[in-house]
């Protein structure tokens, strides 16, 4: 165990470097962090995914001041787990407690300035931010955004970057319609899927870059790898390939997102590489072969087949991942390294 530094109180507020890991408060699948878990994903949930129509009764003015309400809770919550009992994992989920309610308080802020006018075609409600696409909640993910922001400055929580991975792919479905009008509609249509596409490769860019800055410490970039890939991949799949040639790039690009993953140590790309596979296959029996009875056993001999690359992989690994290793720049090579040594 590592005793923490001293506070020292300048009359400024500071982001707190002072935070170690203890043992115990790396996240794990340990009794009380999953009591933190349930904990948070009810107290969050209620305040997102559960969220009632009976909110609506309080006004525009009294939603603002629910989440400011709620928003200082959280906070103090967070500080004082912090600042005396030193437990990273509840407060991560009390920091990101405060985060998720300020989408409450923008929608407010937007229903006093007419954004949200009553009798339209389709008048809003505040859970309606997480089921409907429209541009208009680009304000508050954009408020979410920042908020996010100044708390990962202030806490340098990893759990926080959920927030801002959950967000920015809500805004790339919501974009679409913003830069190209109503029939833009994500995975209905070529813009949206493309803007899908742009979004989750940006994002899956960042997390590479955050990869490489925290090698060496906590991991900022779990969940952009996670929303990045689905944001990406979602938007690649549901394209309309009509050519088999088409349809076998979009295959390749899977295999080469599992590749990516064995050499990043991140699952998240073999996992949706994987689901990326199967779902060209089965288009493949389907279109091409579906009445050969070859196709089966054909499969059957390319699953053995990578079955057997991964055994010759397996046995040469240390060599072979070397001589990939030496062509890479120096700080991608040092994160793969770190990695593989777990």
């Amino acid at each position: 165990m590592v005793d923490c530094p001293p506070i020292e109180v300048s009359g400024q507020i500071r982001p707190l470097h002072f935070l170690v890991d203890r043992e115990g408060e790396t996240p794990g699948f340990q009794p009380a962090h999953i009591l933190y878990y349930l904990g948070g994903t009810i107290a969050v949930g209620a305040m997102t995914l559960f969220m009632t129509l009976g909110w609506e009764r309080f006004g525009a003015q009294g939603l603002m001041l629910i989440s400011a309400l709620y928003c200082l809770i959280a906070l103090t919550l967070t500080e004082f787990l912090l600042g005396r009992s030193q437990l990273a994992v509840p407060a991560g989920i009390t920091a990101v407690l405060a985060v998720v309610v300020v989408p409450l308080g923008a929608y407010g802020a937007q229903h006093l300035m007419g954004f949200w006018p009553s009798g339209g075609p389709r008048e809003s409600a505040y859970r309606d931010y997480y089921t409907h696409i429209d541009w208009r909640w680009l304000i508050m993910e954009l408020s979410t955004l920042a908020a996010a922001a100044i708390a990962l400055w202030r806490y340098r929580l990893p759990f926080l970057v959920l927030t801002v991975a959950v967000t920015l792919w809500y805004m790339s479905m919501d974009l679409s319609p913003f830069l190209f009008g109503d029939d833009a509609r994500p995975f209905a249509s070529l813009r949206g899927k493309l803007v899908s596409m742009v979004f989750g490769a940006v994002m899956i860019l960042v997390a590479v870059y955050l990869d490489v800055r925290s090698r060496q410490s906590k991991d900022f970039a779990f969940w952009f790898y996670i929303f990045g890939v689905l944001t990406f991949l979602g938007g690649l799949t549901c394209l309309d390939f009509r050519s088999d040639s088409a349809k076998f790039l979009v295959c390749c690009i899977n295999l080469l997102m599992i590749a990516v993953g064995a050499a990043l140590s991140r699952r998240v790309f073999a996992v949706f590489g994987g689901l990326g596979v199967t779902w060209y296959l089965g288009r493949l029996s389907h279109d091409v072969f579906k009445d050969s009875a070859l196709f089966p056993l054909a499969l059957t001999a390319i699953g053995l087949s990578v079955i057997a690359a991964g055994v010759f992989w397996q046995r040469r690994e240390v060599a072979i991942g070397a001589r990939l290793r030496s062509c890479l720049p120096a700080p991608l090579r040092e994160l793969i390294e770190h990695r593989a040594s777990f």
